[in-house]
C-alpha cells in the first residue's frame, strides 16, 4: 500500500493509484472527463492546474506495447479528441505529454498544459516536477480550483456533445 496526497490535501493509501481512479474507488475533483470501454481521462488528483489531464488505462499494466490492437486505436482516438477539446474550450496552444513504465501506478498519459506562469520554472521535461510542486503548494487555494473544476466541467461538456 502506498501513501497519496491529493489535490484537495486528503491523503488516500491503495496499492495502484490508477486502479482506485478508474474502478470508482477514488472519485477525482469533478469526476471523469471522458470515459471508453478501454480508458478512463480524469483531471489529475494531486496538482490543481486547469486542464491537466491524466489519461489512463483501464487495465492494470504498465507499457504501451500492452495494448492490444483495440485498445491502440482508442487510446489515440482518444488522446486526439482531448486534446483537440483542451485547445477550443480552454485555449490550451502546447501541452507536454509525459509517461513513464516506471511508475507505482499503471499504464497512463500525463497531458500537461503549458501556460505562462510556467516559464520561469523552464522549457524542458526537467521543468515538470517544479511545476507541479508549484501547483500544489502555491495554487491550492479556491479562486484556483474553482477555475480548475470549470475547466473540467467545459472539458466534459464538450467531450460529451462529440463536436469534435
Amino acid at each position: 500500500m502506498r501513501k497519496i496526497t491529493l489535490s484537495n490535501g486528503e491523503t488516500v493509501e491503495v496499492e495502484c493509484l490508477s486502479c482506485a481512479i478508474t474502478s470508482g474507488l477514488i472519485k477525482p475533483d469533478g469526476g471523469v472527463v471522458i470515459e471508453t470501454d478501454y480508458f478512463h481521462a480524469h483531471q489529475d488528483v494531486a496538482y490543481p492546474i486547469k486542464g491537466l489531464i491524466i489519461l489512463a488505462s483501464k487495465r492494470h499494466i504498465k507499457s504501451f506495447d500492452e495494448l492490444n490492437d483495440e485498445e491502440k486505436i482508442d487510446y489515440i482516438n482518444l488522446l486526439s479528441k482531448i486534446r483537440k477539446a483542451q485547445r477550443d474550450v480552454l485555449g490550451i496552444e502546447y501541452v507536454y505529454y509525459f509517461y513513464n513504465e516506471d511508475t507505482t501506478h499503471h499504464f497512463h498519459m500525463w497531458m500537461v498544459p503549458r501556460y505562462e506562469w510556467m516559464h520561469e520554472f523552464g522549457r524542458s521535461v526537467e521543468s515538470i516536477r517544479p511545476v507541479l510542486l508549484h501547483a500544489r503548494n502555491k495554487m491550492n487555494n479556491e479562486e484556483n480550483k474553482l477555475e480548475v473544476m470549470r475547466a473540467i466541467k467545459a472539458l466534459t461538456r464538450q467531450l460529451k456533445v462529440g463536436t469534435l
